[in-house]
């Protein structure tokens, strides 16, 4: 079967540049640490620890986190059903479902390969929305995973973590035992790795806020029916007045914050998207 997923060459230009200016921002970084002490050794280490870190446990942190459980056919047949058509659609083999009992309305797609994909879905979720637009939320995770954006999160926060833990070593190691040195030059260690983990936040988060708009139009072409995931939207959104969201670039929904550092466009952002795909679909 034929997948509905065109290319979305604007998201994979936008995942180049964002890649290529972190990437730059943290060699820039690394180099700064080695050449005040820490040694090539030492980065390349970390970078190492995090990224086998990151491959081996990111599915079962993000899921352990939520309080998440892995649930059968036999258990939620409904819920494995539309995986199951939406997986056929898209032409991509169906990821772990897991349902996790926080109350909050939200879903989340974790793992960054096909081999430990997992698809998880809030209690508050099941609760408030019906089929159809259960439906669209999750063919929006499976656009996610789709378009790898799992991996890619995973990617680029890779650098960010590792620019905090050669900051941390710079200290510990005391900068190549120049004690005399060492709280100058930590505390420029320090500054430095604020900075560049400010930025890396603006340039991620900007990508993000694509990545979402990506994933709902990627959902709602799957499905058919954009009209549908506008309806979940508005249910979450709604929902949200009663509590504070989750701090998460991988959910469904995101927080509050300025729009620099939001991970998810405004809902009426996205709903206007949906109507104008509605209007184009003439459903």
């Amino acid at each position: 079967m034929r997948s509905r997923f065109a290319p979305d060459s604007r998201l994979v230009r936008r995942m180049l540049v964002t890649i290529l200016l972190l990437g730059l921002l943290y060699a820039a970084f690394v180099a700064a640490l080695i050449a005040a002490g820490v040694g090539a050794a030492v980065a390349a280490v970390a970078l190492a620890a995090v990224l086998v870190t990151l491959h081996l446990m990111s599915d079962r942190l993000v899921l352990s986190a939520m309080g998440a459980r892995e649930v059968t056919p036999e258990q939620e047949p409904e819920l494995h059903a539309l995986v199951d058509r939406l997986c056929a659609l898209a032409d991509l083999p169906k990821p772990r479902v897991a349902i996790s009992p926080a109350a909050e309305p939200n879903a989340f797609a974790a793992g960054h390969t096909s081999r430990n994909a997992a698809l998880c879905v809030t209690q508050g979720l099941l609760d408030r929305l019906d089929q159809r637009e259960l439906e669209g939320v999750l063919a929006h995770e499976v656009s996610h995973l789709a378009h790898r954006d799992v991996a890619l999160s995973t990617a680029v926060s890779v650098f960010s973590t590792v620019a905090g833990l050669l900051s941390g070593l710079a200290l510990f190691l005391g900068l190549g035992g120049r004690r005399r040195a060492l709280v100058p030059l930590g505390l420029l260690a320090a500054l430095a790795s604020g900075v560049v983990y400010l930025i890396s936040l603006v340039l991620t988060r900007a990508l993000s806020r694509y990545r979402e708009l990506a994933a709902d139009r990627g959902g709602a072409l799957l499905t058919q029916r954009p009209s549908a995931l506008a309806s979940a939207l508005g249910k979450i959104d709604a929902a949200a007045a009663d509590g504070p969201r989750v701090t998460n670039a991988l959910m469904f929904a995101g927080q509050r914050l300025p729009d620099l550092l939001d991970t998810h466009p405004p809902i009426p952002r996205r709903q206007e998207q949906l109507r104008w795909l509605a209007t184009e679909l003439g459903s």
